[in-house]
């Protein structure tokens, strides 16, 4: 008997554009050549590695995604045109990029990945 991995549903993004400009970005911010930058701004912030809403209320991913800092938009303006719907696919997204992250980091970084 074969077992069948999980697959997420397949939901429609209804704003394309803007959840693609916030997605490029956390995908910018998660490289290897930013990844520790960001980290060290969420340590010096004291924000823990999973609140995304005071990720984007601080503007921490403008402070080390310079395409998005220049860009004329802001993360946090980004995610409030998104639809509710997207927020949430828009949050696993980031959430899963941090678990993908490698445990050297995350064990280096662990003061902001605990759940406290």
């Amino acid at each position: 008997m074969s077992q069948v991995g999980f697959e997420q549903a397949g939901i429609q993004i209804e704003r394309p554009e803007q959840f693609g400009a916030l997605r490029s970005a956390i995908e910018r911010v998660f490289s290897a050549a930013n990844v520790e930058k960001f980290l060290q701004k969420l340590v010096s912030n004291s924000v823990n590695v999973r609140d995304f809403e005071t990720v984007l209320n601080k503007k921490l991913l403008e402070q080390v995604d310079k395409a998005l800092a220049t860009s004329g938009a802001t993360a946090l303006n980004l995610w409030q045109q998104l639809t509710v719907a997207d927020q949430g696919q828009m949050r696993e997204f980031y959430l899963t990029r941090l678990e993908e992250l490698d445990l050297g980091l995350r064990q280096k970084y662990n003061k902001i990945y605990r759940y406290y």
